[in-house]
């Protein structure tokens, strides 16, 4: 893990992050004594960048991690363009888009101070995350159109096929 965040810091990226699967599938791996890693589908770099928000400078991105690191699958987004996709409101920074993830316990990421030592944002918190519990984000719990988005996203994701002691929290509503 450390050898690809200073991969992912030799871009000198602003406010940058690696987040999501990859700090949860670790934590949850070793809750559940895996001795191996389990396979994450990408390793999601995000940055936060209003002055450079063309799509292309985050796929040359991608390629210069590429060079350093050619067999990981690399995945660079600027949460300063993101909004417009996720057709929400702009974000701040990089912890703001983090804080609007689907899951609490996705909504982690780690970067590297100047000394290279580890530095965790959990804008939801951790206990979601080291209770093996998958609840969705206040943010998807405000409309009908977010919480299905978190529905289908439990479902396409069936983490519980891979770590069997997870809890799974629902949304129902009614409209």
């Amino acid at each position: 893990m450390m050898d690809l965040l200073k991969a992912a810091k030799s871009l000198n990226l602003p406010d940058w992050w690696i987040c999501a699967g990859f700090v949860r599938s670790k934590i949850w791996d070793t809750l559940h004594n895996f001795s191996a890693r389990t396979p994450i589908p990408d390793i999601d770099v995000i940055y936060f960048d209003p002055e450079r928000m063309d799509e292309l400078e985050e796929k040359r991105l991608e390629d210069r991690l590429k060079t350093v690191r050619p067999n990981i699958p690399w995945s660079v987004k600027n949460e300063a363009r993101m909004h417009i996709k996720s057709k929400m409101p702009p974000y701040s920074s990089s912890v703001d888009a983090i804080s609007k993830f689907p899951e609490t316990a996705t909504a982690l990421g780690v970067t590297l101070d100047e000394r290279d030592h580890v530095i965790l944002t959990a804008p939801c918190g951790i206990r979601d995350v080291v209770n093996l519990e998958v609840k969705p984000t206040s943010y998807f719990k405000e409309t009908k159109e977010r919480i299905v988005i978190y529905e289908e996203r439990l479902a396409k994701k069936n983490w519980k096929s891979i770590w069997g002691h997870l809890t799974i929290h629902s949304i129902h509503h009614s409209y």
